[in-house]
């Protein structure tokens, strides 16, 4: 029988305050380990947490973004569990009155059709700390700055049934926390991790399966070959008679695959209960209001106006949308050099190429928007041709200097001297008699598809300065003029 899968996502986004959820200790990252972590994030005895409205204001701004419940009264709950990262000896989050109840979200996929995905809830909590294996032999450090530090954790419905919707929903989701400003969205620094709940069964069969918990995947890559590799293996072992038990697993992209960390616990393994430290929360529809009434562009906005402002397809419309970073990028560079167009297709080409062969995100490129833009104005004003221009960007990624000292130190300016440019085809067309009676011979419609040959001869004679434009428009009147 035909197998499907039933994924659903637990997003931690972590908010972008300066402070922490339950104290005043720093949230900056990179910081020395442990020197971030106050008394209060220790749970020393003594210490009463003071909750951070400004995560609230975060939270509800969430909720807002995709139209979902807010919930007036939210309640905080200890989730009690012994791990060295968590010095308190328990979590304080949200389980049963969360801030932001159902909601959801539609997203596109590759072939252009678009599925809802529910939003079960998001609900506040504090992070706990970072252990850390690589610095120690026979040995975990525990760094305590990150405990404490404000999340609000997004959970879907298992509405997917593919990797592809599983990123397409992830991506949607950092999108709006990126664009409303709560989140920066680094998911090297861990500041957006997603786990992915994962499960398989037979195709029509209405009994969910047991699901795999796959924890704090840190990429969209990543996140798609977690998932796929989690399918495949339940999979077989179902095939083969076997039993899939629910159980939390790590994915390592060393050897791209998923492990298993510890068996699944149930809610009743925490044994939550009302933080006794902290009043429930109550919030009234003016609050609500307020701060829908505050939200910036939204993703799914700024894609109907790219298509607007700068008739851009649908397709690059929605790249280039859903990441604010790479959509302000974007209209840096394309209200620089005048040129929305063109400033899209390096952006979607030459620069996401770059930025994938290095790994890094647009906030990380080396190319700045207006660098991208100075590059740009030369290819339209016929300095440089577009293949000049994809070394002219090379040599700028690499710190070489900007356009203008690259195309002079390097001999790249185009050349559009008519008259040298017809020499230069001159002295191509005699030294290629074979092709020259070949094109004379062709029929008159085939023509054009022959002057590929001569093309590449003049523009290796030219050492690829010739304007390309200007050599067709001088080569094929020569060539008819022999007919």
């Amino acid at each position: 029988m035909e197998w499907e899968a039933v994924i659903g996502l637990e997003i931690h986004a972590q908010l972008a305050t300066t402070t922490k959820i339950f104290s005043g200790a720093s949230t900056a990252f990179g910081a020395e380990p442990n020197v971030q972590a106050c008394a209060i994030d220790l749970g020393l005895p003594g210490t009463l947490p003071v909750f951070n409205k400004k995560a609230l204001e975060m939270a509800v701004m969430f909720g807002t973004a995709i139209d979902a419940q807010i919930n007036k009264r939210s309640v905080f709950d200890r989730k009690n569990y012994f791990y060295p990262d968590s010095p308190k000896g328990y979590q304080t989050s949200q389980l049963f009155h969360p801030i932001v109840g159902l909601g959801q979200l539609d997203i596109t996929l590759s072939d252009g059709s678009n599925k809802t995905i529910g939003v079960t809830r998001a609900h506040l909590e504090e992070d706990a700390g970072k252990s850390l294996h690589e610095k120690f032999a026979d040995m975990t450090g525990i760094d305590l700055n990150r405990a404490g530090t404000p999340l609000l954790e997004i959970v879907s419905e298992p509405d997917m049934r593919s990797a592809e919707e599983a990123v397409a929903y992830a991506k949607k989701i950092h999108g709006i926390v990126t664009s409303i400003g709560i989140c920066d969205g680094n998911m090297a620094e861990g500041s957006f991790r997603v786990d992915c709940n994962v499960s398989v069964r037979h195709k029509g069969d209405d009994k969910l399966g047991n699901r795999t918990e796959t924890k704090n995947i840190n990429s969209f890559k990543f996140i798609e070959k977690a998932i796929n590799g989690e399918i495949i293996r339940q999979i077989e072992i179902l095939e083969d008679g076997g039993h899939i038990p629910q159980e939390t697993r790590l994915y390592d992209a060393d050897k791209d695959q998923t492990r298993t960390m510890r068996s699944k616990e149930e809610a009743n393994d925490y044994r939550y209960f009302p933080c006794p430290d902290l009043l429930p929360i109550i919030i009234e529809d003016d609050y609500i209001e307020a701060i829908r009434n505050q939200l910036p562009e939204l993703p799914d906005a700024r894609r109907l106006r790219f298509i607007d402002q700068y008739s851009l397809s649908q397709t690059d419309a929605s790249t280039l949308s859903t990441n604010k970073a790479q959509a302000d990028y974007f209209e840096a560079a394309a209200k620089q050099s005048k040129d929305a167009k063109l400033a899209a297709n390096w952006l979607l080409g030459e620069v996401a190429k770059m930025l994938n062969q290095h790994d890094l995100s647009i906030q990380q490129s080396p190319v700045s928007a207006a660098a991208l833009a100075e590059l740009l104005i030369r290819i339209k004003d016929n300095t440089v041709s577009v293949n000049a221009a994809k070394q002219v960007f090379e040599a700028i990624w690499n710190q070489e200097g900007n356009a203008d000292q690259i195309i002079k130190e390097k001999g790249l300016k185009q050349v559009t001297d008519s008259g040298s440019i017809e020499k230069i085809v001159r002295e191509v067309v005699a030294k290629s008699d074979k092709q020259v009676q070949q094109y004379i011979a062709a029929e008159p419609e085939k023509r054009g598809k022959m002057l590929g040959f001569f093309m590449g001869q003049i523009m290796k004679a030219s050492q690829g300065k010739a304007n390309p434009g200007q050599v067709q428009a001088i080569l094929k009147p020569i060539l008819d003029a022999l007919c």
